[in-house]
């Protein structure tokens, strides 16, 4: 029922039915729907409606990003607090309204709001600062709506896949979360709703093909990139929603499948009475006429929005004119646009010149009048009506258990299911890293098994199996950390998922710790099962599956607690802070290294709050109870030959021991640590306890995260070029004057009204490179190895690039179209080419690589550079070495004019989705390739992808000004318009697999290439786009089935492009090369690479504040911990101790930093290997000693900074020789495990792997130092080389030497050894052979007493220092000489791994 005057005759007037018609499933729709009616489901049909809608937020010119230094100015951030950051209007008053079965198209420039426009009808309100006016689903309000979150879907423009799992394993995860409480009738089972739901969608999107590829990301190999959007788009299809908002969801397809696509939605509107909204950037008209009306935004503002059939005919009563074979989506958004408008002769002085005007225009209009009209839509019978209908439709299809209010859809345990069965899929689709874990914990335990081997059951073992107790627990608890980090990756996804109301959070939660739980089994009971053995704990059954329980209750609880640390912090940075300083403080208070008795007060309450602290009591406890505990060996005085009567004897340095006994009962050892055999199975259960407040904790953050875009503006300008980037915002008003005028534009290039006027083009054109090099390719055949087999990705192809000429590259997605491109510029490491690839007839120079231009589809930047430093980077290092660096600079410059960066040159680019927009990041994509005057061709792929039609348009019509001054350029394009279509010379279109259906010209208006088609019987209609009628023809339903690269093959046109080939080839090679190859791999030696390199490191690590801050915050906080918790060291033998593991304390500082380091090094690894590696900017030595280098001068902060707040602290000596060599070891060794950290990383497949790898390296330097195990009790397998060859022996040695040297030890009264001598003899005189022999470092305090002879175990710290192995005061400088040897030899290892990494590019054989 249609109320009179409104937008809609009738539904389907609007476009030609016969579109629609052609999407092949619609009948499979229909179906459905009929299947559901009879069934009885009522059906969901909503609509919106929002009308004076307003949003805000803080203007992106107000974000100033501070820098290490500049973080501190007090002064300046107190001031600039006080004022209010400004708020810039997004959105201007829109309004509008989609009925059940309408489709509307918002169109926009990038910038112009159409995103925001989305997010706010799809009820996503967050990271505005205020939003203003009505929107109203069906009848409901939009805070009513919030419990249809799962109804009301947006597909964003990035795709966020957990990269391992397969588009099958993806699409599996989201049917199963939406199956209806109540089947449709003939359905069997849910699994069979599911599978058939599954199975439409992969077919909707013709991918079924890709059901067990990878889906993949950036940096893993997976699906092409315009598949990986389809499975994007069936995802939010899963939803089964009712209204759809769809940003830009084309970004990345070919024509065909686009026209497909948007034909499917059109389908499915139609047929289930969906409300879709879409933003498209470049639609073509065949897409445009899909769509009921349109709506155009400009900076915000409301230009016009009415039906689509209306849209041109207003636009051009107004004075635009719109060009033969323009897109009339292109041309609606072009008519703000100095550039790009064209005004009917007699209108110049009339027309509308900028939004304002042009809203006000449209606000006259009866199309205005008409709209409003509509806007009591939600206060209508109809529009109640089918709202009580739709809530009684979802709330038919809820699962009963769900609570009235929930978005979600099945139920609870469902929810859990489902992402049990993703989380194993994720874990098994990233094998390595998973047996690398398993593989390592097991070696771990046979190590830590050998080196605390057989402990004896007398008092010398005591030690050792409290360390290996307490290893089995630091151990699983530092490997617990990498939690963290994944916390972190599979967080866009769990966030994207939840608008799709497809789980609740804390299902996802649970899902984890589900999975978790047969692994930690696993895990634990190799390392236990080893370990328990080889160390000869008690041989009893019951004592064994204690230790075992207790084990995986807290390596539960510890994953649960770095779960929980990750899930409570917005950034990695902070995370890792906080973690770092947790393990520390954890395994500081187990009770293993300061013993309960002797924890100061302020600090004993860490005690109460560690699990491990409880474990540990329980697995001593389980150990020592009932036991009795012989004392040998330097625990018994006297002892040797001649002492062996138990009267005259007794135990010394043994907790627990009564003096005159010789041996030791198990329960008082505990009591003297302050453990209890009863504490056992109560400790058990609170361990359990911290697990639950974890997990609590866990889901109460996990349910309130928030996604990064979300969090404000997103364009930073570095602090110390804040001044620079103001000065640059030109007047507009003079500018709007100057147009007043009547100028339409003409020295205005760039669309924005910021616009600056450039210079002369013909000055520029002379500065641009010319080119004068012909590129060949020939019979070139690609191939690469499955699990399946060979598999040919190109299949001889030829083709050519001539000076001058602009080559377009096109064929449906999956085409081979970027391969074929990898092949040519020599970018692919894996697979097989046969062929040959040449320039000027001849093999590729040297030096192709970077004479070659590439400017690949993602694009990947460093992200705390700005925009120009970026430019002028790959300028320095590209250009060659006789230009001087002025003229490089120079050339940039122009670049940036030529690019319109002008607005952006100071901008840091950021990271995706916080950062410059995709148009923005590819502009400067194109730019970083540009300014290395590549000097043979350029290539781009896909250059056009994701910009509106005005910035692609701009983007080509600037290739084509290059190859008018004699470049060759060869682009790779989808969803060309006619217009753009028309600017390239010769096309190469390729068929999937690689095979060629067309090389040769294009011709004026595409003649040449209709011509080709029309003769094999598929002529181009008239007012059809030549470039999508082709992709048509090769892929869509216009192909007839015919093979069409077997119809090139016999083509006359075939033969003479091989002759014309083969002629070009001959004629080249008969001249002197057009380029010169100066030989060189790299344009600038490698000490000016060392340079740039390094300086651009520097700049961004300067600018990297959460990572400098986090590092210094860790040795402080783990400084004061460790120098409050020795506060003031004493003198007893019980001290020594404390002074041992104190500075044992100090390396614990690594594993912290070494897993904030790891990430970063990667991610920078990343850029390197991905783009500037490939285009030979730079060598990978540069790159290394860059990151080496840009480390040290905070690697000292953080030294000095640990230094000065631990060692006055615990009272070590302040001689400036003792303290100054102490601080130099520390200052080594932060170099050593920064070394350690890197080389791992160098090497590591990806950060996760790395995190684990850690563990299994420090695990391994902590257990063989002579700390866990004294020298003597080592192994002899291990003794003589792992204990030499381990950076931390020396370590603990040098310190240990230079601050435990010659201090006196005074007993404290329970430390003597008591006992009376036979027969009234003196102490002196019945120890004189002891104190010569066995007891030489003992100290008898009453020598001339004849009862109670008192001695001490020690003289001073030189005695206790012998034991350590440690036999002069020279090995402290020994021990620090060989530390410098091993930060040294680190280093070298970051290279020579590096440099084992580094593949070279395949060449064609």
């Amino acid at each position: 029922m249609e109320s009179e005057g409104t937008l809609t005759d009738s539904a389907t007037s609007q476009y030609d039915e016969k579109t629609a018609e052609s999407w092949a499933l619609k009948p499979r729709v229909e179906a459905v729907r009929q299947r559901d009616q009879e069934s009885g489901f009522t059906p969901r049909e909503l609509g919106i409606t929002w009308k004076n809608l307003t949003v805000k937020a803080i203007s992106a010119d107000a974000a100033i990003h501070e820098s290490v230094a500049s973080q501190f100015n007090i002064p300046k951030l107190i001031q600039e607090s006080r004022h209010k950051p400004p708020l810039k209007t997004i959105l201007d008053d829109s309004h509008g309204c989609v009925k059940p079965g309408e489709m509307l198209l918002v169109l926009g420039r990038p910038g112009s709001g159409c995103t925001t426009l989305l997010s706010l009808l799809a009820n996503r309100r967050h990271g505005y600062s205020s939003v203003s006016g009505d929107v109203h689903y069906g009848s409901m309000d939009a805070k009513q709506a919030e419990h249809y979150c799962g109804q009301i879907v947006m597909n964003t423009e990035e795709e966020l896949f957990y990269p391992t799992l397969t588009v099958g394993q993806t699409m599996d995860f989201a049917t199963r979360l939406k199956i209806p409480y109540q089947l449709p009738q003939g359905v069997t089972s849910n699994e069979a709703l599911r599978t058939e739901t599954r199975d439409f969608l992969l077919q909707s999107m013709g991918i079924e093909h890709t059901r067990d590829t990878k889906v993949g990301n950036e940096f893993m190999r997976g699906v092409s990139g315009g598949e990986r959007k389809r499975v994007s788009i069936i995802e939010t299809l899963a939803t089964r929603g009712s209204i759809y908002c769809w940003d830009n969801s084309t970004r990345g397809l070919d024509a065909s499948s686009a026209l497909d696509y948007a034909k499917a939605i059109r389908a499915m509107t139609d047929v289930l009475g969906l409300a879709s909204i879409v933003t498209l950037y470049q639609a073509g008209n065949g897409i445009y006429n899909l769509f009921d009306k349109v709506l155009v935004l400009d900076a915000g503002k409301e230009v016009y929005y009415g039906p689509m059939k209306e849209a041109r005919p207003f636009m051009e009563n107004l004075g635009f004119v719109c060009q033969h074979g323009a897109n009339v989506a292109d041309y609606l958004t072009g008519v703000t646009v100095p550039t790009e408008r064209h005004i009917r002769s007699g209108c110049e002085g009339t027309f509308p010149r900028n939004a304002e005007a042009l809203k006000a225009e449209y606000e006259k209009s009866s199309i205005f009048a008409k709209a409003t009209l509509e806007y009591d839509y939600p206060t209508t019978e109809e529009a109640k009506e089918k709202t009580k209908l739709f809530q009684h439709g979802v709330s038919g299809e809820k699962h009963k258990q769900l609570p009235a209010h929930s978005p979600l859809t099945v139920s609870f345990p469902t929810q859990v299911k489902a992402c049990v069965i993703r989380q194993y899929q994720i874990i098994w689709g990233d094998k390595a890293t998973f047996f690398i874990k398993q593989i390592s914990v097991f070696a771990q335990a046979l190590i830590a098994g050998s080196l605390f081997y057989n402990a004896p059951d007398n008092s010398s073992g005591l030690f050792s199996k409290s360390g290996a107790l307490f290893f089995s627990l630091m151990y699983n608890s530092l490997l617990s950390m990498s939690e963290v980090i994944s916390s972190f990756q599979g967080r866009p996804v769990l966030l994207k998922h939840k608008h799709f109301a497809y789980f609740h959070p804390a299902a996802f939660c649970i899902s984890e710790i589900a999975s978790d739980i047969p692994l930690i089994l696993f895990q634990i009971s190799i390392f236990g099962i080893v370990l328990y053995f080889m160390v000869g704990l008690t041989m009893t059954a019951g004592a064994f599956f204690t230790y075992w329980i207790i084990l995986i209750a807290t390596t539960v609880c510890m994953a649960a607690m770095f779960r929980c640390i990750g899930a409570a912090f917005k950034n990695f940075d902070g995370a890792s802070k906080v973690s770092g300083l947790i393990i520390t403080i954890a395994i500081m208070y187990t009770g293993y290294m300061i013993q309960k008795p002797q924890m100061h007060p302020w600090f004993v309450w860490f005690f109460w709050i560690d699990p491990l602290a409880y474990a540990f009591d329980a697995l001593l406890s389980n150990e020592f109870h009932g036991k009795v505990i012989d004392c040998v060996g330097t625990n018994i005085v006297p002892s040797g030959s001649g002492y062996n009567d138990p009267l005259h004897m007794s135990c010394a340095g043994v907790g627990g021991a009564i003096q005159g006994e010789t041996s030791v009962n198990g329960d008082a050892y505990l009591a003297s640590l302050s453990y209890s055999h009863d504490h056992m199975w109560r400790n058990f259960g609170i361990v359990w306890a911290w697990w639950a407040l974890f997990v609590a904790i866990t889901i109460f953050y996990t349910c309130r995260w928030r996604s990064a875009s979300e969090a404000g503006p997103s364009l930073l300008i570095p602090r110390e070029k804040a001044h620079v980037a103001r000065a640059l915002k030109p007047d507009v008003e003079a500018q709007a004057v100057d147009e007043k005028v009547g100028t339409t534009g003409g020295d205005y290039r760039s669309g924005d009204e910021t616009a600056v006027p450039t210079p002369d083009s013909d000055s520029a054109d002379e500065q641009l490179i010319r080119n004068t090099s012909i590129f060949t390719w020939k019979n070139l055949t690609y191939t690469v190895k499955t699990p399946t087999g060979d598999r040919v990705l190109l299949d001889n192809v030829q083709g050519w690039v001539k000076p001058g000429m602009l080559g377009a590259l096109m064929g449906s997605s999956g085409a081979g179209k970027t391969t074929l491109l990898d092949v040519l510029a020599q970018r692919k490491t894996e697979g097989t080419i046969r062929g040959s690839v040449m320039v000027d007839g001849r093999p590729l120079p040297v030096s192709f690589q970077r004479s070659a231009g590439y400017c690949e589809q993602l694009d990947v930047h460093e992200p705390y550079a700005t925009v120009r430093e970026a430019l002028e980077f790959s300028a320095l290092l590209r250009q060659g070495r006789d230009v001087s660096r002025e003229e490089k600079l120079r050339y940039v410059d122009t670049i940036v004019d030529l690019l319109e960066l002008h607005d952006l040159a100071d901008t840091i680019i950021g990271k995706v989705g916080a950062g410059l927009t995709v148009e923005q990041r590819k502009r400067v994509t194109i730019g970083v390739e540009l300014v290395s005057k590549p000097s043979i061709l350029i290539f781009l792929d896909e250059p056009t992808s994701g910009l509106d039609g005005q910035s692609a348009y701009n983007t080509v019509r600037f290739l084509r000004k290059l190859a008018d001054v004699g470049q060759a350029i060869l682009v790779t394009i989808h969803q060309p318009s006619a217009q753009l279509f028309a600017q390239f010379d010769t096309l190469l279109l390729l068929a999937r697999g690689g095979k060629t259906v067309y090389f040769g010209d294009i011709g004026d208006h595409a003649a040449t290439v209709k011509d080709y088609f029309g003769r094999y019987g598929v002529p181009c209609p008239e007012e059809a786009n030549p470039a999508e009628h082709m992709i048509d023809v090769v892929s869509g339903h216009l192909s007839q089935g015919r093979d069409w690269n077997k119809v090139w093959l016999e083509s006359p046109e075939h033969e003479a492009v091989s002759k014309e080939l083969d002629r070009v080839i001959a004629e080249a090679a008969a001249k002197p090369p057009g380029t010169t190859d100066d030989g060189h791999e790299f344009a600038m030696p490698l000490w000016e690479q060392v340079k740039i390199v390094t300086h651009r490191m520097n700049v961004s690590l300067f600018r990297n504040t959460d990572y400098i801050n986090n590092k210094i915050w860790l040795h402080f906080s783990s400084a004061f911990v460790n120098g409050f918790s020795f506060w003031m060291i004493g003198d007893t033998v019980g001290d020594l101790q404390m002074r041992l593991f104190t500075v044992f304390n100090f390396i614990f500082v690594a594993p912290g930093v070494i897993n904030q380091l790891q990430p970063l090094f990667l991610e920078r690894r990343d850029i390197f290997e991905t783009r500037e590696k490939k285009s030979k900017m730079y060598s990978w030595v540069s790159f290394v000693t860059g990151l080496i280098v840009s480390e040290f001068p905070y690697l000292c902060i953080c030294a000095v900074l640990y230094f000065v707040t631990w060692y006055y602290t615990v009272g070590f000596s302040g001689d400036s020789d003792r303290a100054g060599a102490t601080f130099f070891v520390m200052l080594m060794y932060e170099f050593v495990y920064t070394g350690i950290g890197q080389f791992v990383a160098a090497y590591a497949p990806n950060a996760l792997f790395a995190s684990l790898v850690n563990p299994f390296l420090i695990g391994l330097m902590v257990s063989f130092c002579g700390v866990l195990v004294p020298y003597a009790q080592i192994q002899a397998f291990w003794k003589y080389w792992m204990y030499y060859l381990n950076p931390f022996t020396y370590l603990m040695g040098s310190m240990l030497v230079f601050d435990v040297w010659d201090t006196p030890v005074n007993c404290a009264e329970s430390e003597f050894a008591l006992f009376d001598p036979p027969n009234g003899t003196t102490c002196g005189q019945y120890l004189a052979d002891y104190l010569m022999g066995a007891g030489s470092a003992s100290n008898l305090i009453n020598a001339d007493a004849t009862a109670g002879c008192k001695v001490c175990q020690y003289r001073d710290g030189t005695d206790y220092l012998h034991t350590l192995n440690l036999l002069e005061y020279s090995y402290g400088w020994r021990d620090a000489g060989i530390v410098v040897l091993f930060a040294v030899s680190s280093y070298a290892l970051v290279y020579a791994l590096m440099k084992l990494r580094t593949k070279t590019s395949k060449k064609a054989e």
